[in-house]
């Protein structure tokens, strides 16, 4: 019988972040806490721009965007914020989108389920993915199993189980 396997990914569905950023943009509109304070959030070519007249204030913009990625199923893992930038009269934080599996992270977690997982279980970097590949299907699902429990600190999807 062939191997079994799974590719692990780090991707972001583009129009799902679309979707919540544009739900994010019309809370900020309609809140009274926000009237006033010429609060916005938007794309600014690849990253995400949020402006408000006050730190605190482009901060709650932050949380209400991270609110609704996560109820739109985006790990939170995959938005790297920078901190408020004072720019005149507002601050702005830039946000961008980490996509991909570092080389670094691809052979960490290679490593961990090397040394953690079923034996018999192989994980090859493919890029910026990682192919893990077994005889038993019950193996792969361990490896799924294990990795989910590890705190990373990038997001992980698992992709093509065949």
């Amino acid at each position: 019988m062939a191997d079994s396997s799974f590719d692990i990914v780090s991707k972001v569905e583009r129009q799902e972040v679309d979707n919540a950023l544009n739900q994010a943009a019309k809370e900020i509109s309609q809140r009274y806490d926000f009237k006033g304070v010429d609060a916005s959030i938007k794309w600014s070519g690849e990253k995400i721009e949020m402006r408000a007249n006050a730190e605190e204030r482009v901060k709650a913009v932050l949380d209400i965007f991270q609110s609704k990625l996560i109820k739109r199923g985006i790990s939170l893992k995959a938005l790297d914020a920078g901190e408020p930038e004072a720019s005149g009269k507002e601050y702005k934080i830039f946000a961008s989108l980490e996509e991909g599996i570092s080389q670094e992270n691809a052979k960490k977690v290679a490593k961990i389920i090397r040394d953690e997982g079923p034996k018999g279980v192989k994980a090859q970097v493919q890029g910026d993915e990682l192919r893990v590949s077994s005889k038993s299907r019950d193996d792969l699902q361990a490896v799924q199993q294990l990795l989910k429990g590890k705190d990373l600190d990038f997001a992980l999807q698992f992709v093509n189980y065949r």
